[in-house]
């Protein structure tokens, strides 16, 4: 089912729908619903009684197929989980390339139901060199009546080549007003905060399970002080955080300080905008973009969760150095 905000989306691609290429880029923002979307090109490609719209019916036995995951015509591409529950790290998640040739097995073959066969790849910027090779030899020669789907949070991360042979499509990020409707329709505490923290990406929210600790290093970083610093640093460690999700609480902050400091609207913290007003001013603006860029070189380590509690005293420690001196 299309999201609220992707009905025009739809629109535009249904004037299209007959002339689809063989390979269709979903691209925008994480976290505003590409998936979903992506998941009913599918099923509309696939679907066997469409809409006047190519929407899919959702009740032919093509459609009742592929709600229940098992449409013998789809193949869904996507990194294995590699986690290991018994060790403290992650590695990062990767589409193989043997996964990928498996994929160009299935597009060789007749398709069961006689009609299209669909691959959706997600995100397809986890195709490492090996993998996204792989896949553009079948994306150059297409075999008759199989798309593919990719859905990519960061585009510019693939290869050109695989870029030159896909129709990019751009998705719409929801209105607030829209995304906040339907985030209270679903029942979502703080539905105006938490859409605040995650940009506006109804589906980039956080873990309920990590809201407390979130808004915990959002009073430190309001308030820095030694002893808070020490305290939370443990608190994230006890958790088991990845490195990832402190760097992105951070950098959030850094940008509405970054804001504040050109009279530009706080975006992520609006409830601490005061604070962020405060101290905007009480460090030059070169201290705050100089220290995002010391945070973005450590997002290669962010799926990590091994010495979490040093390199997030490191981190807000530096932080308070930035007001070091200042009044």
């Amino acid at each position: 089912m299309l999201l609220p905000w992707q009905q025009a989306d739809w629109a535009r691609l249904a004037q299209q729908f007959d002339r689809l290429p063989g390979a269709l880029l979903l691209t925008g923002a994480q976290g505003i619903g590409k998936d979903r979307f992506a998941r009913f090109v599918a099923q509309s490609l696939l679907c066997e009684a469409p809409a006047a719209d190519h929407a899919a019916c959702g009740q032919c036995e093509a459609c009742r197929w592929f709600l229940a995951g098992n449409h013998p015509d789809y193949r869904l591409l996507a990194p294995d989980d590699e986690r290991d529950d018994d060790k403290p790290t992650r590695k990062l998640l990767l589409i193989k390339v043997e996964a990928v040739r498996d994929i160009i097995e299935f597009a060789q073959l007749s398709a069961h139901r006689g009609g299209r066969r669909v691959v959706l790849v997600e995100p397809a910027e986890t195709l490492n060199l090996a993998s996204a090779n792989a896949l553009l030899k079948i994306l150059e020669e297409p075999p008759e009546g199989v798309h593919f789907v990719l859905v990519a949070h960061r585009p510019h991360r693939l290869l050109p080549t695989i870029l030159s042979r896909c129709r990019a499509f751009p998705l719409t990020p929801p209105a607030a007003d829209v995304a906040l409707a339907w985030l209270e329709t679903a029942g979502v505490d703080n539905p105006e905060i938490e859409l605040a923290r995650a940009g506006g990406a109804p589906f980039a929210l956080t873990d309920g399970a990590r809201v407390p600790l979130r808004e915990k290093f959002a009073a430190v970083l309001a308030h820095p002080d030694a002893q808070a610093i020490l305290t939370l640093s443990g608190e994230l460690d006890r958790a088991k955080l990845a490195l990832a999700e402190p760097l992105d609480w951070l950098r959030k902050w850094l940008h509405d300080l970054l804001a504040a400091g050109t009279a530009s609207p706080v975006r992520y913290y609006p409830d601490h905008a005061a604070a962020i007003e405060r101290l905007s001013h009480r460090a030059p603006a070169v201290r705050f973009a100089r220290f995002d860029h010391e945070i973005v070189a450590l997002a290669p380590y962010g799926q990590h969760t091994l010495n979490v509690r040093l390199q997030v005293e490191k981190l807000l420690f530096d932080y308070q150095q930035l007001f070091a001196g200042t009044r």
